[in-house]
């Protein structure tokens, strides 16, 4: 592995040049390097972080990609890890043309990821840095404790699926929206802790406003006077406010890592370092796992907007077009998230350009006025820049999948049966209608379940989980091994509250572990329960 040549990176600069021109925004600075074929296979099950901490799932990975690979090889062209700088490998035998294309398709990667909101709690991030800490310190760890630091690394990444990703994106922006005094005053000291009647309010806003008519630099002050002499509690209750730091729900990780009684003895201390390292990796990887359709969507859709006006494509149109296709075709069977991605965001700049997605195109009924209707409103582009940082893939894929995208693609739902009488499987269109092709896509999503510890059943001696049922079962092969780590990790029993659905009928059931055995019991309200 080498940073590409000095001839590689002057392209690469000259495409970051001509992909800011069209709107995209990234850092300066990035790296580029050249990997090969092997480099990629040993990068790939640490998700491309070289730094990465050593993991001996890792070399699993890495066996079954070589035996894969011997079997089927091919040449992987990019790829690209969101750090600081941003990072990205290219296959050794790319030739130039090859490399324009995908490095306007890694910039697309960037932009996506240095701009979409749920990526900002890793804006002021260098992983690459983080993970070589990180890594070193495990393996500091491994030379004092032996094999007992792999076993939590495993229990722990059994469960950073549930880290609490959202409630800390919450947290990030309630620190940002903390109001000035004016704010707080008006917002929520008369209103909230005051609780004056209206009169008395517009009484104290029309003071404020005049003060603020007022030409001398210090009316503002004037007023803040008025507010302590009136409220001379206030500064108090605003100090008070400031200070106070919003306090997200804990996940199940932070709550272990917090209460666990075998963690917090001294000689087990050193499991809290390991439980917070897995607990910060998983929260940086959540929202590529929430945003795969976009990203690849929006990486494909501007390689193919900015090669295809490059003058660089010229004698190599018919190449691009082979690869192009192989990358964003739309499969009959199965989902490809680059071609699904590109088509709608496609889609969606046409419709905005054409005015079809304002409310005034939702009065038109008539089917021909609707294939017709056209107002060139020019806001498409301007549109997509605001999903690509505002949305993600369930946001996307729900509000934009309708029946002209379905329709104007040739779409479906394929399904699958048995022919006894030929003794094949049949493959079947099932489904032509935009609700059920949605449904598909949104079931290929990624979605953790909603796992709460319930602090009034739990104890030293015992934790109390209960599954939040959202319509979706656990997969019941992974609950034992997964309790089995959280027995460990807590040194207690540990109780499961889930929901299954028997025969159409949701039925509550409780899975304890004790000394590694299993017991699942059907749970009734009364604090009743019937062995299964």
């Amino acid at each position: 592995m080498e940073l590409i040549s000095q001839h590689a990176k002057k392209i690469m600069e000259e495409c970051k040049s001509r992909a800011r021109d069209a709107g995209l925004s990234f850092d300066d600075e990035s790296l580029e390097y050249i990997v090969t074929n092997q480099d990629m296979l040993e990068l790939s099950p640490k998700v491309m972080i070289p730094t990465l901490y050593d993991f001996w799932v890792h070399d699993l990975e890495l066996i079954k990609g070589k035996k894969e690979y011997e079997l089927y090889p091919h040449n992987p062209y990019e790829t690209v890890i969101n750090s600081r700088p941003a990072i990205s490998f290219y296959n050794d035998n790319n030739p130039d043309w090859l490399n324009v294309m995908i490095f306007y398709h890694v910039l697309g990667h960037i932009d996506f990821f240095q701009n979409n909101s749920y990526f900002e709690h890793t804006w002021d991030d260098d992983f690459v840095g983080v993970a070589l800490s990180d890594k070193r310190l495990l393996s500091q760890l491994k030379t004092e404790h032996g094999r007992w630091v792999d076993y939590v690394i495993e229990f722990s990444r059994s469960l950073d699926n549930l880290v609490g990703y959202f409630s800390e994106l919450s947290n990030l922006h309630l620190k940002k929206d903390k109001k000035s005094k004016f704010d707080y005053y008006f917002d929520l000291f008369l209103q909230h802790e005051k609780k004056v009647e209206t009169p008395e309010y517009l009484k104290d806003l029309e003071e404020y406003n005049q003060c603020l008519l007022n030409p001398e630099r210090n009316a503002k002050k004037i007023f803040l006077q008025h507010v302590k002499l009136k409220f001379p509690e206030f500064e108090a209750a605003y100090k008070k406010y400031k200070e106070t730091e919003s306090k997200p729900k804990k996940d199940l990780l932070t709550y272990i890592h917090d209460h666990s009684p075998i963690l917090a003895q001294e000689k087990n201390s050193w499991m809290k370092s390991v439980i917070q390292i897995i607990r910060n990796t998983a929260l940086y990887f959540a929202p590529q796992m929430r945003t795969k359709v976009m990203n690849e969507g929006w990486a494909s859709y501007w390689h193919q907007e900015l090669f295809l006006k490059d003058s660089r494509i010229e004698g190599y149109e018919a190449n691009f077009a082979k690869i192009n296709a192989y990358v964003t075709s739309i499969p009959k069977v199965g989902f490809n998230p680059y071609a699904i991605g590109l088509r709608l965001f496609e889609h969606i700049e046409k419709e905005a350009n054409q005015g079809k997605l304002d409310l005034e195109f939702e009065h038109v009924l008539d089917r021909e006025d609707r294939k017709h209707y056209n107002k060139k409103t020019g806001k498409g582009r301007a549109f997509m820049f605001s999903l690509r940082e505002k949305f993600t893939d369930f946001t996307f894929l729900n509000t934009y999948i309708t029946q002209d995208f379905v329709d104007a693609h040739k779409l479906s739902v394929i399904g699958e049966r048995f022919n006894p009488s030929k003794m094949v499987r049949e493959y079947y269109i099932k489904s032509k209608q935009a609700v059920d092709y949605k449904n598909m896509l949104l079931d290929r999503l990624v979605h953790p379940p909603s796992i709460e510890v319930e602090i009034n059943k739990t104890s030293e001696d015992r934790l109390y989980l209960k599954h939040i049922f959202e319509g979706k079962p656990l997969v019941e092969e992974y609950i034992q091994n997964v309790m089995i780590g959280l027995e460990f990790l807590w040194g207690n029993p540990v109780t499961l509250e889930t929901i299954r659905s028997v025969k159409g009928k949701p039925i509550s059931y409780l899975y304890t572990i004790q000394n590694k055995e299993l017991v699942k019991n059907e749970f009734h309200q009364k604090n009743e329960s019937v062995s299964q």
